[in-house]
């Protein structure tokens, strides 16, 4: 399936579909207290819950029902370089954020995408504890909650609000640059999405995020006007047999050079410390 009407067709299914998976991630949260699912650990320590699990059967059963054609890939599913050799799959979080999520954190979200030609072109982040849905199709626009969104419209980096870990913070402002900090978010999407209805005007990203984790966001930002790159401007390829992204930035055009600028250059400053003297 390419058809762009046909991916359209399919948006207010996807949806219902990406609300109902949160009426389960629902039925085992609880707001300010560890979660009703049983955790376990990946290798390596990440967190994931029963309610991951169930949501990501319940996600390709429906999805699949919808286009059979497409292809998958999820966190929470074993990959098949079966994939590749597909013109469009679905690009699923069951759970985007299930470390805040195990802990009571409201800001988690099902997230659903569909990819073209190693691109998104239908997007759905549905985060039930916030009652926020946001909707994208490539060249149609974003919505929040049925209305339209766009990125912030400043441009001026100095005293803008970015998001951002620690340590990319930290580069910021060992480029001499004066922003305010806005909340790390526990899921990256919504992190990229407060930059795609203007709430942050930016956000920065560390390496290893999965195509799962910004692939529907991503969409929802390039719809509202603004852009999510690597540091040397390039724009994410989906669907690659390895499905892992480096450091990304998020902004309105206006932002995003003078962003990975300024990102780039604290790094490198602090490469060039000299490292403490031994005792």
């Amino acid at each position: 399936m390419s058809d762009p009407h046909a991916f359209a067709a399919l948006l207010p299914n996807v949806e219902a579909v990406a609300r109902a998976a949160g009426a389960i991630a629902m039925e085992f949260f609880r707001p300010g207290a560890p979660t009703r699912a049983e955790v376990s650990h990946k290798p390596g320590g990440s967190p994931v819950t029963e309610a991951d699990l169930r949501i990501d059967r319940f996600l390709r059963d429906r999805l699949h029902a919808l286009s059979p054609d497409l292809g998958w890939l999820s966190e929470e599913s074993a990959d098949s370089p079966e994939r590749l050799g597909r013109d469009a799959l679905f690009v699923v979080d069951p759970i985007d954020g299930t470390r805040g999520f195990a802990a009571g954190d409201p800001c988690f979200a099902i997230c659903v995408a569909i990819i073209a030609g190693g691109l998104p072109v239908l997007g759905v982040v549905h985060a039930p504890a916030l009652d926020e849905t946001f909707v994208a199709l490539a060249g149609g626009g974003a919505r929040r909650n049925g209305a339209a969104i766009a990125v912030s419209r400043r441009r001026e980096l100095a005293g803008a609000s970015v998001s951002a870990p620690d340590s990319l913070a930290a580069d910021l402002r060992r480029s001499g640059l004066s922003f305010s900090q806005q909340p790390r978010l526990p899921s990256l999407a919504m992190r990229l999405l407060r930059v795609a209805h203007g709430e942050f005007d930016a956000a920065l990203a560390r390496k290893n995020a999965h195509d799962w984790d910004i692939a529907a966001a991503d969409l929802m930002l390039r719809e509202a006007g603004g852009a999510l790159t690597d540091f040397s401007g390039h724009a994410p390829l989906y669907n690659r047999a390895d499905p892992i992204h480096p450091a990304l930035a998020a902004g309105p055009p206006g932002l995003q050079a003078d962003l990975i600028q300024a990102a780039r250059e604290g790094a490198a400053r602090a490469a060039r410390r000299p490292a403490p003297e031994e005792p």
